[in-house]
C-alpha cells in the first residue's frame, strides 16, 4: 500500500532531521513557525503547506520534487556537507 503525500513527507522530513542532526526547533526557525506548530505538522495533526515543502527543500539544498518523493530520495539528494557527522563517517567507510 503506497503512502499518502502528507505520510511521505511527514517521514521525509524526520529522516532529513536525522540526517542532519536538526531538531523540530531548528527546523522550526527556518520555516518562521514554533516547535510545537513543527510537532502538529509532524504528528499529522496539522497539514504541511506548499510554502513549507519551498523553504525545506532550500534549507537541506534539495529540490522540492526530492521531498515529495520521500524519504530515501530526498536523502540520497542531500549533499555531503548537510550530513551529520557519524553518518558522514559511514559513508566514507563504503
Amino acid at each position: 500500500m503506497a503512502l499518502g503525500l502528507e505520510e511521505s513527507l511527514r517521514l521525509t522530513v524526520a529522516a532529513l532531521m536525522q540526517a542532519t542532526g536538526e531538531s523540530q526547533r531548528m527546523v522550526a526557525e527556518v520555516l518562521g513557525l514554533t516547535q510545537t506548530q513543527v510537532s502538529r505538522r509532524q504528528s499529522g495533526a496539522a497539514a504541511w503547506q506548499l510554502d513549507d515543502v519551498d523553504a525545506l527543500a532550500a534549507h537541506y539544498g534539495v529540490r522540492p520534487l526530492d521531498l515529495l518523493d520521500g524519504p530515501t530520495k530526498a536523502c540520497e539528494a542531500l549533499p555531503a556537507d548537510r550530513l551529520r557527522a557519524t553518518a558522514q563517517r559511514k559513508g566514507a567507510g563504503r
